[in-house]
């Protein structure tokens, strides 16, 4: 922890807090007067899904601030050198660009890095609002997650703390990839609270939550994959599909592959992570990504078999998007857009599948007081 004592500034804590509560007005102004003749129930609604829409794109703004090698383009934390915006900090980002001009500290990656900063502050703040509201409607109508949504808040700390770490500790490739995983989960939470506001059933029945688990789990596991080989730079490790390097099976390190507490491009020996490393990583993300299209595609048609065919032709859809653009990344030698709507296909799938799991909050209530009467009907009949 000595490289977060080092170099995290506290001083720029509150103007840096300052403007990320002037982002988040705006969407908590327009949901105000959007659903101005709602109930508040509803309002709380339209603000969850509003932050969840939010939240998926930060986490492609954070996908493109990591593609575009802006991680470290203000190398402290949470200001850029002490100061709340590169403005204040134009004399030290000239400074440290005319003695490295390729970075990684520029002016346009340090306006990247601070604006992917501003939009996590902002999503922060909505969901610290999500919380208290919820916790204020739950005393008057009592059927508001309050739960999720303080769990929700308690995440996006974590995800502050280890946005952070990405920069004290100069993008280690398990804590960028345990960012990623961070944000992935921030979605799946929103989801889960916005479809709990929802009092329509879902007509996926309790028989598919094995299977739509299982899916998920996979997805996720596939995501880690992706996000290690992506901050390990492994995407051009093959360049040629379905073989690698013209060969099915090519010459692997696994062991160094996955060793996984080491900085970036090195073991943890402090030696250069070796290019086998590098295959063995990619083509483990390339072997998995098989078994999740299969799995996709096989939930996919028993869904479509027993009626749900909307639901089918979403993950159909999905796992298409999924193996177009990783297919993209591969053979035209990872372009940006094809990384960023690799991303954003995984993140869609996180929140298509977490929708389908979540069960409604009112449906809850209902079955619940389905269940009071029944238990209070027994009890009568016994008396």
């Amino acid at each position: 922890m000595q490289g977060f004592e080092t170099f995290v500034d506290w001083s720029p804590v509150a103007r840096l807090l300052l403007v990320g509560t002037l982002v988040a007005a705006g969407p908590l102004l327009w949901v105000g007067w959007r659903w101005r003749a709602a109930t508040p129930v509803q309002r709380l609604r339209a603000l969850t899904v509003l932050t969840l829409f939010l939240t998926f794109d930060l986490v492609l703004f954070g996908t493109f601030t990591r593609l575009t090698d802006s991680g470290l383009g203000c190398p402290d934390w949470p200001g850029c050198y002490g100061a709340a915006s590169p403005i204040g900090a134009h004399a030290d980002i000239t400074a440290a660009q005319s003695a490295m001009p390729s970075g990684p500290v520029t002016l346009p990656k340090a306006w990247i890095e601070m604006i992917h900063r501003y939009l996590a502050t902002a999503v922060g703040g909505l969901i610290l609002v999500i919380a208290i509201v919820s916790t204020a409607l739950r005393r008057r109508a009592g059927d508001t997650p309050v739960l999720w949504a303080w769990l929700t808040l308690v995440w996006v700390c974590l995800q502050g703390a280890f946005g952070a770490l990405t920069v004290t500790m100069k993008l280690w490739p398990a804590i960028v990839t345990l960012h990623l995983l961070g944000g992935m989960a921030l979605l799946a939470l929103l989801r889960w609270q916005a479809v709990r506001f929802d009092g329509t059933p879902s007509p996926l029945g309790p028989g598919w939550r094995t299977a739509l688990w299982g899916a998920l789990a996979l997805v996720v596991l596939q995501i880690a994959l992706g996000g290690w080989v992506s901050t390990n730079y492994a995407v051009l490790a093959c360049r040629d599909f379905p073989t690698c390097q013209g060969r099915w099976w090519p010459e692997m390190d696994w062991a160094r592959a996955f060793e996984l507490w080491r900085p970036l491009g090195a073991q943890g020996s402090g030696e250069a992570l070796p290019f086998a490393a590098l295959t063995a990583i990619h083509y483990a993300h390339r072997l998995v990504a098989y078994v999740v299209l299969a799995a996709l595609l096989g939930l996919g048609w028993a869904l479509r078999r027993a009626g749900h065919i909307r639901h089918a032709r979403w993950l159909w859809g999905l796992a298409a998007w999924q193996l177009l653009t990783g297919l993209s990344n591969v053979v035209l030698e990872w372009p940006l857009l094809a990384a960023l709507a690799h991303t954003g296909g995984a993140a869609a799938l996180v929140v298509v599948l977490t929708g389908w799991l979540a069960p409604p909050v009112h449906q809850r209530s209902a079955r619940a007081a389905q269940a009071a009467t029944a238990a209070r009907a027994w009890q009568g009949g016994r008396a």
